[in-house]
């Protein structure tokens, strides 16, 4: 993806083009799949600082930029927003699938997640629905 089009990205979510931003942003470009913060640094030129990836992860959580995919380990796990998310207006209520060979999780944005009823008091704010399987490729293999 050229520069220009991850800087009207970034702009489009109220976020100030820098180097870090940008290499980050570019990881998640075309990808199927949420990655791990050891995925995107795997990814990355040598160099770039843990902390600084830590930093620019939760900035784009916050812009709506990405969101966290919670999976069966406790880990977290990031994937592009593919929908119209801001600050003000993060939509992310889909199912996410993950592999039980490859260990891959991917968001299932055509599957939501349903409606509860939640007691008198509750306040929901945010679901998580992590369905565990064998991914189509794994499937293939046999």
């Amino acid at each position: 993806m050229i520069e220009a089009q991850l800087e009207e990205i970034l702009k489009g979510h109220r976020l100030r083009q820098t180097q870090n931003r940008t290499a980050i942003l570019e990881v998640f470009i075309d990808q199927e799949q949420a990655l791990s913060h050891a995925d995107i640094e795997e990814r990355l030129v040598p160099g770039m600082d843990r902390v600084t990836i830590y930093r620019t992860l939760k900035s784009f959580l916050d812009h709506g930029l990405i969101h966290k995919v919670l999976d069966d380990e406790g880990g977290a796990k990031y994937a592009l927003c593919r929908a119209d998310c801001l600050p003000d207006a993060h939509h992310h209520n889909h199912v996410h699938f993950k592999c039980k060979k490859c260990g891959s999780t991917q968001c299932l944005e055509n599957l939501g997640i349903p409606e509860f009823d939640l007691p008198s008091g509750f306040d929901g704010q945010e679901m998580d629905l992590l369905i565990q399987g064998i991914c189509p490729n794994c499937s293939k293999k046999g």
